[in-house]
């Protein structure tokens, strides 16, 4: 396929590939001194970036998003890179292993159970800790798991991404502009006992349903609720956090699916907030996420403006 893109999205494509081929060779002291010395630069030593300070904010409250805060969320971040542009070098048993370490054995037992009912399990998790590392320890735990991708520009970078996550085990579905659309691949998986994975928090499609987050209001997408919802699979949220060296994971109680499409995914909006909130600085949210920080044309393009005209017409 042909690559397009500007000349600043190719640029960064090449930034990235360069990351991927660079990285995995540093020495792991000197890469982790690095990308803690690049977070630091580019959180002006925790003053910024501005959205991520205002994202921090519901979770902590405004007065306490302290610099540090701001610092220690930037160097999570680039933790994450460092590790995704290292992981391809560092899968296998013995990350499995470690990653495993960071469980609580219910956890684990409770996804078992639900694997072995034979129905399918949708995981939806935020972008939180390092979820490829979570990914790892599923293919090594379970085996194959399909999971969707945001179609990046330009092409190569996207290609980049998919080469990337598919040699770590992962079976990767773009969200749009493939064959055809990831539901119905999905849904297969589910209804042979399969496992999917999909991040929840951040609607892109602007199709997502309305719920309450950290007290306001937003969209989140809906995939994963529908898919449990049409297939009787168990829907669970996975989260992880870093501690020390390693990480640390989560895997919930099975969330109520036979209930109305909006009241579902509100509960996955409420693990994710309690399980952020034990974590703030590895929720890797740098864009803009609740209504009230949208552009205006993003706002036009959801209908936010015309939604709350008539709220605000409507009787009590």
């Amino acid at each position: 396929m042909s690559d397009t893109g500007s000349f600043t999205e190719r640029l960064s494509a090449m930034g990235y590939q360069a990351g991927w081929a660079v990285t995995r060779r540093f020495p792991a002291g000197f890469a982790d001194r690095l990308f803690t010395w690049l977070a630091d630069r580019v959180s002006h030593d925790g003053r910024g970036p501005e959205q991520l300070r205002a994202n921090l904010g519901r979770v902590v409250g405004d007065a306490n998003v302290t610099r540090e805060l701001v610092r220690d969320a930037m160097r999570s971040y680039m933790r994450y890179w460092r590790e995704a542009f290292q992981l391809p070098s560092m899968a296998g048993p013995e990350l499995a292993a470690r990653v495993d370490a960071g469980f609580d054995e219910a956890d684990v037992r409770r996804l078992d159970e639900a694997i072995a009912r034979g129905r399918g399990v949708v995981l939806s998790l935020p972008h939180s800790g390092n979820w490829d590392m979570a990914g790892v320890w599923l293919v090594d735990h379970f085996g194959q798991f399909a999971t969707v991708a945001e179609r990046l520009k330009p092409e190569s970078l996207f290609e980049a991404f998919v080469e990337y996550r598919e040699s770590l085990g992962f079976e990767v579905l773009a969200l749009s502009g493939g064959e055809a659309p990831p539901f119905a691949r999905l849904r297969e998986v589910l209804e042979d006992g399969g496992v999917v994975c999909l991040l929840g928090e951040r609607d892109l499609s602007g199709r997502g349903v309305e719920v309450s987050f950290f007290g306001e209001r937003t969209s989140m997408p809906a995939g994963a609720a529908r898919l449990a919802q049409e297939t009787g699979a168990a829907l669970m949220v996975y989260h992880s956090s870093y501690v020390d060296g390693g990480w640390r994971s989560s895997i919930s109680e099975e969330l109520d699916t036979d209930v109305p499409l909006q009241e579902i995914v509100q509960q996955q909006a409420d693990i994710f907030a309690r399980n952020i909130a034990t974590a703030p600085a590895d929720w890797h949210m740098l864009q803009p996420l609740w209504f009230s920080d949208l552009s205006d044309a993003r706002r036009q393009r959801l209908g936010l403006d015309a939604r709350e005209s008539g709220e605000e017409k409507s009787p009590s």
